[in-house]
């Protein structure tokens, strides 16, 4: 046995949970010897990885359905009952660097008594913090708590990108109250494609986390299945408040877009007003401008000054006019 429980993507990991929050790291040679009276076995892998795919096909002695299920492509959130058995899929937000919230991390188990095996592609923080508090020995002690720890970092992670859903609508609004920029219009898409991706998976994992509940599972006690309770019911209010930030940001589209009409036909009214003030005065510039004769005035050294200020009495007549209509 090994002391290390670091995982990394290449190599496969696999410990004994020792029963007091501990565990004690294995080889391979040591996987392959396990049996079930040495304690609960937790292998981890990597499904798109052919050594690790060989040795669930060939050595983890599972049913070819669950083997298929655990290495699948693609799945949403489920849970499903099998010989004893929990096959589960579940999902956690990508936290790494540059990566979109909504661009949810998957994980696949197979969970029974004494007996546990995960399978994911990407790095899921959730699990590192099941390994940290291993070697903290602070970490599940049985296959009911490993569980229950792993539905619970899932849950908590997925608070911090909640609330900073709500922080961004919050600052949106703000701006939108004070001026309503177009390139707000941007941020609120992108906010509501991510809620709305976000909601598509934790809507089925609050259902796979209820199948959990109620399954007749002997390796789940009364106290595994009230913390579970409790991270569902967290798990409903995030799903709530995603509806709500979902609604808050549609409402905040239409106040924007409201907003910026309104500017819109405030400058088009701006302008109209122009385009009527100068109308009658480019008909008379362009009539007293051709070049024919009998123009009143061709021969008054005075009659373009003269022709300015009968310019500008008609403009304060339109002026005066506009004012008495309260059209501006």
């Amino acid at each position: 046995m090994a002391s290390s429980l670091t995982i990394t993507s290449e190599q496969m990991f696999a410990c004994i949970l020792d029963g007091q929050g501990g565990a004690a790291a294995l080889t391979r040679e040591a996987l392959d010897a396990w049996t079930s009276s040495l304690g609960t076995l937790w292998v981890h892998l990597n499904y798109t990885n052919h050594e690790h795919q060989d040795w669930l096909r060939r050595h983890s002695g599972l049913d070819e359905l669950v083997v298929d299920a655990l290495l699948v492509e693609d799945t949403r959130p489920r849970a499903s009952a099998l010989d004893g058995g929990l096959l589960l899929a579940l999902r956690g937000v990508n936290l790494s660097p540059g990566a979109d919230p909504e661009d949810m991390v998957s994980i696949r188990l197979w969970i029974e008594q004494g007996r546990i095996i995960s399978a994911r592609k990407r790095k899921l923080l959730s699990v590192s913090d099941i390994t940290e508090r291993l070697e903290r020995g602070a970490g599940p002690a049985s296959s009911g708590d490993f569980i229950e720890t792993l539905v619970d970092r899932l849950t908590w992670h997925m608070s911090d990108t909640v609330d900073q859903f709500e922080d961004r609508l919050a600052e949106i609004e703000e701006c939108v109250v004070g001026t309503a920029r177009p390139d707000l219009r941007l941020e609120l898409a992108a906010i509501r494609r991510q809620v709305i991706t976000l909601r598509r998976y934790l809507a089925p994992q609050r259902e796979a986390v209820s199948r959990i509940i109620s399954e007749p599972a002997p390796w789940l006690d009364t106290e595994n299945r009230q913390r579970l309770r409790e991270d569902n019911d967290r798990l409903t209010r995030h799903i709530e408040d995603l509806d709500a930030v979902r609604e808050r940001a549609a409402i905040t589209q239409e106040e924007m877009l409201s907003r910026l009409s309104e500017q819109l036909n405030t400058r088009m009214y701006v302008l109209s007003i122009l385009s009527a003030i100068f109308l009658p005065l480019g008909f008379l510039t362009g009539l007293f401008g051709i070049n024919v004769g009998g123009i009143p005035g061709s021969g008054d050294s005075h009659a373009f000054w003269l022709f300015i200020v009968a310019l500008g009495m008609v403009m304060s007549f339109q002026l005066v006019l506009l004012k008495w209509k309260r059209w501006f």
